[in-house]
């Protein structure tokens, strides 16, 4: 059965998805923002929804240049009673912290890094919060979020050599939600703009502007290539499924697209769900079934012993790992468009 399946991957598998697991539509004709909505959903998917700093880039590049009066994005304001906690660093959710009292309008604040020796930053210079986060990441990575980074030996050693009362954290409060009812907490505004009693959020050629009217302008919609199927199914018929349906089960190649995909799990109906990784007894390595070579990795166990017939699944809760999980077991599943 093993090597028959090898011969049925490689066989059924021709080329491969080289781009992203979604991609941006910039539309020039000028719309109102729930008009803008409407075609999206029409046409694509929704409109853009705006994970990181990449896909910032990625709207000025699908535009050739944002223009001086903006283009609508996926943002919108619900009410105050809404109002959810969010780390900055995009990835990570909010779920338990430890609440001081006092407040300053400004403090010193931490950045973190990622792929340097050094992983935080104390900075001394004093300013406001979203001052603080354009700072970092336009310097850094991001202000320091989540419970795993304030825990950080390094980070606890930073703060207990420094002279301050408060310093700035990546943790913010909003009321504003995407469109396609994702839990993404991107937000990048631009700091002299940022007042209140607005409801429609707009891409600038500086970052994300609030705005109380609705007029016509240009509008980015997304198109998205993957779809979690709510069916539970073997691995092999997940495999037919996807490749007789769609395109292919859905390959991760790095972190943003692991954050893609592992927001869909919300949705799950199974505890762990399908993935395109599979593993060759008969060669001793683990694959992606589009012939994508396995470099970002989020195994659970990797010392975990590998055993024929097993394959690559996403945990729906917690961290999102991928776990070790035999063929047979039926479980929901991701397919590429």
């Amino acid at each position: 059965m093993q090597r028959s399946l090898i011969l049925l991957i490689l066989m059924g598998q021709s080329w491969s998805i080289t781009g992203q697991l979604y991609e941006y539509k910039y539309v020039t004709t000028p719309k109102k923002w729930e008009e803008a909505r409407l075609h999206c959903i029409q046409h694509h998917t929704d409109l853009a929804t705006v994970t990181n700093m990449t896909d910032m880039m990625r709207l000025r590049k699908a535009a050739n240049d944002v223009p001086q009066t903006g283009a609508w994005i996926g943002l919108q304001r619900s009410g105050e009673s809404t109002r959810k906690w969010h780390w900055s660093l995009p990835g990570l959710e909010f779920n338990e912290t430890n609440w001081g009292s006092g407040e300053s309008s400004t403090k010193n604040e931490y950045c973190g890094e990622s792929n340097t020796s050094e992983r935080f930053y104390f900075i001394e210079d004093k300013k406001t919060w979203f001052e603080a986060q354009r700072f970092c990441r336009t310097n850094h990575t991001d202000l320091v979020s989540g419970l795993q980074q304030l825990r950080d030996k390094e980070l606890r050693g930073i703060i207990e050599s420094q002279d301050f009362v408060y310093a700035y954290i990546g943790l913010f409060s909003d009321a504003w939600e995407w469109s396609d009812g994702s839990s993404f907490s991107f937000r990048h505004w631009d700091m002299d703009k940022s007042g209140g009693g607005n409801k429609y959020a707009m891409l600038t050629q500086t970052g994300m502007e609030r705005t109380p009217s609705s007029g016509k302008k240009p509008f980015f919609c997304y198109e998205d290539h993957v779809i979690l199927i709510n069916e539970s199914r073997t691995w092999e018929e997940a495999l037919y499924y996807c490749r007789h349906h769609h395109h292919d089960l859905v390959t991760i190649t790095n972190l943003e697209e692991q954050r893609w995909v592992q927001e869909k799990t919300k949705n799950a109906t199974t505890p762990y769900v399908w993935t395109g990784l599979r593993y060759t007894c008969t060669l001793g390595f683990w694959f992606w079934v589009s012939d994508e070579v396995v470099r970002y990795k989020n195994l659970a166990s990797p010392e975990q012993v590998n055993e024929c017939d097993m394959s690559g699944a996403m945990e729906t809760g917690g961290e999102h790992k991928w776990v070790k999980k035999h063929d047979e077991e039926k479980f929901n599943f991701f397919c590429s468009k």
